[in-house]
């Protein structure tokens, strides 16, 4: 038995002739892979000499724990083990690739998983296409209600101040010039609009990439739904508390906001609540954290994917 055992693992690891020979290297500095057949047929704690003064343990029994260096089971050599550090390779951005994402709640509970559209949620990161639309956003959204009077809006009299010639004096026509105090404006602003054109592709792109930047980030949360047991501040503020790294959080939902949510979140300057029709990526880029609902990435992705009309 002893013979057809060393047979085997001579089979495995090297000839007779080449352990008599000294030509394979000592076992001590070797990490040995051991066969189904070799536990097998080793039992006990018997030890197998072979040729060359060549000596194995039999395993005693089977494990299936998770060795590491740091590990306290002994019995297992420590220098067999890897003290290397596995790293995941990261996940390249911009690839449209779809992205599954925990879906969880104000208590922090499971809810299961969602799967995010690539194309909406994974698209590659262009900063100037965000320039452009929050340029597009912050000049369409000036009132533009500024207004100067001209001189003939002016109140005061037409009346010519002095004689044109004798006084000394610089000739003038009237007191409602603008060099005199109280007199008109040349040149000053109207009212007028401040928007700029921009393509329908190129906003829906820019929010695409804001979302995809928060994606990317970590910083995008999917709830459930955002309803709230009560209208009490301090339960948005402990939950507020209790996430790390977050100054500024943006809470969207599908359809029409929550009476006590909104109520919940009035009175805190760092949480806003908008629909998902309001979605914008000036809003997002002024929060850091994203947290949208179920129905509200829902409805992003159907906006997202409807034909733009021309």
């Amino acid at each position: 038995m002893a013979l057809s055992v060393s047979r085997r693992i001579l089979r495995r690891f090297g000839s007779f002739s080449a352990f008599g020979r000294g030509e394979s290297p000592s076992f001590a500095n070797q990490s040995i892979r051991t066969s189904p057949d070799l536990y097998g047929a080793v039992s006990g704690d018997n030890s197998f000499h072979l040729k060359g003064g060549l000596s194995f343990l039999g395993c005693r029994k089977f494990s299936t724990t998770v060795l590491t260096p740091d590990s306290s089971e002994g019995g297992f050599p420590s220098d067999l083990l890897s003290k290397k550090t596995v790293l995941t390779p990261d996940r390249t951005i911009g690839l449209c690739q779809d992205l599954v994402i925990p879906v969880t709640s104000f208590l922090n509970e499971d809810k299961g998983f969602m799967v995010l559209a690539g194309d909406v949620f994974d698209v590659p990161i262009r900063k100037d296409i965000i320039h452009r639309v929050v340029r597009w956003q912050l000049a369409k959204r000036q009132q533009g209600t500024h207004s100067t009077k001209t001189i003939s809006e002016v109140s005061g009299t037409g009346r010519k101040p002095w004689r044109q010639k004798g006084t000394g004096r610089a000739r003038h026509g009237t007191l409602r010039g603008p060099q005199f105090r109280g007199g008109a404006t040349m040149h000053g602003p109207k009212p007028r609009s401040h928007a700029i054109r921009l393509n329908k592709k190129v906003r829906r792109l820019g929010l695409k990439i804001a979302l995809s930047a928060r994606a990317a980030e970590g910083k995008l949360m999917v709830f459930d739904n955002l309803e709230v047991p009560t209208h009490k501040t301090k339960y948005i503020v402990n939950y507020y508390n209790e996430t790390e790294n977050t100054k500024k959080v943006l809470l969207v939902d599908g359809g029409t906001i929550n009476e006590k949510l909104k109520l919940a979140t009035q009175n805190l300057h760092y949480i806003n609540v908008l629909p998902s029709i309001g979605l914008n990526v000036y809003s997002i880029l002024l929060h850091d954290t994203l947290v949208m609902s179920r129905d509200a990435v829902n409805k992003i992705v159907e906006r997202m994917h409807t034909p733009i009309n021309r």
